[in-house]
């Protein structure tokens, strides 16, 4: 495979590794975004929805006469009418075996699951007079005893979530390699119980669907606020028993996902389902209260862990229980085990293991929906793994690096398959941890450390390692039966002026997809990334693809992106060499420019273009005008990419109020080939905020009976960027040999091990007062009970 660097016009071409702005932030600083809830179309109706204010009954009569009759309502929907024309869906896949799941329909129709479950919909002329008559709506129903505690989900005796499942548990696996036994007997061993609260993704742009269908051509047009076009193109068709070429969905501009918009939801199955059944366009967008009791959120798992040492302080095997509580259902079409199964395959990855053993118990419950969030499973299996490392350390007398580095999977060792299954082409983490050390100036902070815990002041230094899945192939879903596709297309135009207009498969939310495609394409042709033109989120448009989540965007679409670029180029250098008469392989494109050996411009690529496309007659016989090209791209090695890196983190506990204050973090991270440095610092830093919010701020926080407590902005606690650290950056760079380009992803490492790091430096803080916590978010407290102040 020619490696993109052997151009000897690659110096003017170089845009791959350069810090470039995203060419639409301008646009979207001033204002001009265009989101889901922006688009207005004729005859538009607004969509409402009547919510169950319990988490668990049975549903009886409803009564909706009073509110179709009311001003400017259009028709008063209930779960019947949708059942007639939805297929059901169920968010279970094949290769998670034993698997259960309800069949899931737009509306309730005979239970209520969870407090926020939709009952009944109004569509009305404004949204105002669709929320008005639902104030008209009357429902009966019957109280039943809510399923809210993960563990209380298991016992025989429990209420059940659905009578038919004949139990809460929906999956169980379990992982084993070697034997635990033995690698504990004689060991030392540290064990610990941890406790994650659930979160959610929080996102400024709130999910927003317009469903607009046409009974003229039986044609049905989605606008909507997704990561994947091609998945919710493929779900409407499906289950609405439409043909594919009669479904459009486009992605505007999205306002933030974190994987939350990746999900089905049962609001853009009643959307549609509306507009089908009425002849008109139908939106809704959810309100900030709504957010909080339907997104999907993540998370919620009690682990148990324990680590078997030697004297010496090298890992001899790992035991773990992880029970994880997802929802009333699991979430289509991608379901809510994945995260759980992360955890399980993930606790330990970075380190020298034969023996382990890890179960893993998914229940049901009378809560929002959990299913995939940013980083998902990492941060829980960097917590648990990298606390018991701290705990071995401060067992056998060895300090947090030293004892990473006897047992990291060292250099010499790769590939290497995990006890886990999972398979490393190469990693980094010794020098990870180097440059780490070297970075946070580890001595001088003891030091200072010391120093000021003489005068009452606790800092705490914390570290962790991270290993993240990235780049995924058809092992990830397909495998299961999920229409979810591993690949990603790319189609390039040359215009008639010498720009290229690129029409690509990933979805840009935020993360800076459309600026790294444009570099790629920029360098692999030779021209300028201003005149290239990205275009994304449209299944009219743009080529079949995965789209962008799992990290894989760069890695995938950018390896699709560069080997389309090579391919048109080579188209340009056939028609520029018949034209000039010579070799194509003597020929190059620097700057738009088509230069031959010596460095001299013969033509530009417009006036290439303008020959081709306005006077092909003028072109030698036997040559075609064509001057697009299509590449599509799909993993065939690895069944995943792993990035990696380590974080640190400093922090200030107030002993007395259990604050703590962040003082600074230090991420080191290895993602491959960086093709832009400046988004690859942007995805970081906004990951780590994440991570330090699940460490410190945020969890919904449910009653006993299953209702949110704190489903507003006001009561649901986000990090401020008056409470986030300074934090530093480091690179190093491992680029994978499974593609030319060599990227591997970057958007989940800054969640990763945040947490994880934050969790450590609490601990060491408090080691002391021989106080210790396990549980996140840290609050104040938790902290104090620690401490056992309260």
């Amino acid at each position: 495979m020619t490696a993109i660097s052997d151009s000897p016009f690659r110096a003017a071409n170089q845009y791959i590794g350069k810090s470039l702005p995203r060419p639409g932030a301008k646009r979207l600083l001033a204002g001009r975004g265009r989101y889901t809830d922006d688009i207005v179309v004729p005859r538009m109706l607004y969509a409402a929805f009547w919510r169950s204010p319990f988490a668990h009954a049975r549903l009886g009569a409803i009564s909706i006469e009073a509110a179709a009759a009311m001003p400017g309502v259009h028709r008063v929907f209930i779960g019947a009418d949708f059942a007639a024309i939805c297929k059901p869906w169920v968010g279970t896949l094949s290769h998670f075996a034993g698997m259960k799941s309800a069949p899931q329909l737009p509306l309730a129709t005979e239970k209520v699951l969870w407090a926020g479950h939709p009952i009944a919909m109004v569509i009305a002329e404004t949204r105002a007079q669709a929320e008005d008559a639902l104030e008209a709506i009357e429902v009966e129903l019957d109280e039943l005893e809510p399923v809210v505690d993960i563990d209380a989900a298991q016992l025989p005796d429990s209420t059940l979530v659905y009578e038919e499942a004949g139990s809460n548990v929906i999956f169980r696996t379990r992982i084993e390699s070697g034997s635990t036994a033995s690698a504990f007997e004689d060991a030392e061993v540290v064990e610990a119980e941890f406790r994650f609260g659930r979160h959610t993704a929080v996102t400024m742009e709130l999910r927003s669907i317009l469903a607009d269908y046409d009974p003229s051509d039986g044609r049905l047009t989605v606008h909507q606020s997704t990561q994947t076009p091609y998945q919710f193109h493929d779900i409407y068709a499906r289950h609405f028993g439409l043909s594919e070429a009669h479904v459009r969905v486009v992605a505007p501009d999205v306002g933030g996902s974190f994987g939350m918009k990746l999900h089905l939801y049962h609001e853009d199955m009643a959307v549609v389902g509306a507009s089908i059944l009425t002849g008109r366009p139908v939106k809704f967008t959810a309100d900030r209260m709504e957010s909080f009791l339907t997104d999907i959120h993540a998370r919620d798992h009690r682990v148990r862990a324990r680590l078997a040492i030697s004297a010496d302080g090298m890992f001899r095997g790992i035991e773990v229980d992880d029970v994880t509580g997802v929802g009333p259902f699991s979430a289509y079409p991608r379901t809510s085990v994945v995260e759980g199964n992360q955890v399980v395959r993930l606790i330990g990855a970075a380190y020298r293991l034969k023996d382990y053993r890890a179960d893993l118990t998914v229940v049901a419950q009378n809560k929002t929906q959990m299913s995939q969030y940013r980083a998902v499973g990492h941060p829980i299996a960097c917590a648990v793994t990298e606390r018991l490392v701290d705990l071995a350390g401060a067992r056998v007398g060895l300090d947090p690096f030293e004892i990473r580095r006897r047992n990291y999977v060292t250099q010499d060792m790769y590939p290497h398959k995990t006890p886990s299954g999972y398979s490393f082409e190469r990693l980094s983490l010794e020098e990870c941890l180097d440059k780490l050390h070297e970075a946070m100036d580890y001595e001088a902070l003891r030091k200072d450390q010391a120093r000021l815990r003489e005068a009452g002041i606790h800092r705490g230094i914390g570290i962790a390692t991270y290993v993240e899945i990235t780049n995924p192939s058809p092992a990830f879903y397909g495998v299961g039966g999920a229409h979810i596709s591993a690949q990603d297309g790319c189609v390039l135009k040359v215009t008639s002026s010498g720009g290229i207009q690129c029409l690509i498969s990933l979805s840009e939310l935020g993360q800076g997809a459309e600026a790294i495609v444009g570099q790629i394409v920029a360098e692999g042709v030779g021209i300028n990334p201003n005149l290239v033109r990205v275009i994304t989120g449209d299944t009219d448009m743009t080529p079949v693809g995965g789209a962008t989540w799992a990290c894989r965007g760069a890695g995938i679409g950018g390896e699709t992106a560069l080997q389309a670029s090579k391919k048109l180029k080579g188209r340009i250098l056939e028609i520029a060499g018949a034209i000039l008469q010579c070799s194509p392989g003597k020929l190059d494109i620097s700057d738009g420019q088509i230069l031959d050996q010596g460095g001299n411009i013969r033509m530009s690529l417009g006036e290439l273009a303008n020959l081709a496309y306005f006077r092909s007659d003028l072109l030698p016989k036997g040559i075609q005008p064509e001057l697009t090209v299509a590449h599509h791209y799909a993993p065939s090695g690895y069944p995943f990419a792993f990035t990696n890196g380590i974080h640190g983190s400093l922090v200030e506990v107030d002993v007395e109020t259990g604050f703590v204050k962040i003082l600074k973090h230090w991420v080191i991270e290895d993602c491959g080939r960086i093709l832009n440095p400046l988004l690859v610092d942007e995805q970081i830093r906004g990951g780590v905020v994440q991570g330090l919010g699940a460490a410190f701020f945020e969890e919904c926080l449910y009653s006993k009976s299953g209702q949110l407590l704190n489903g507003s902005m006001a009561d649901y606690l986000v990090p401020m960027a008056c409470e986030m650290p300074d934090i530093v950056i480091g690179h190093v760079e491992t680029p994978t040999q499974d593609t030319e380009l060599g990227a591997k992803g970057c958007g989940e490492a800054g969640t990763a091990a945040a947490s994880g790091a934050a969790l450590n430096a609490v601990n060491d803080a408090l080691s002391p007062f021989k106080a210790s916590i396990t549980q996140l978010p840290m609050t104040p407290e938790r902290i104090l009970k620690a401490l056992r102040v309260v």
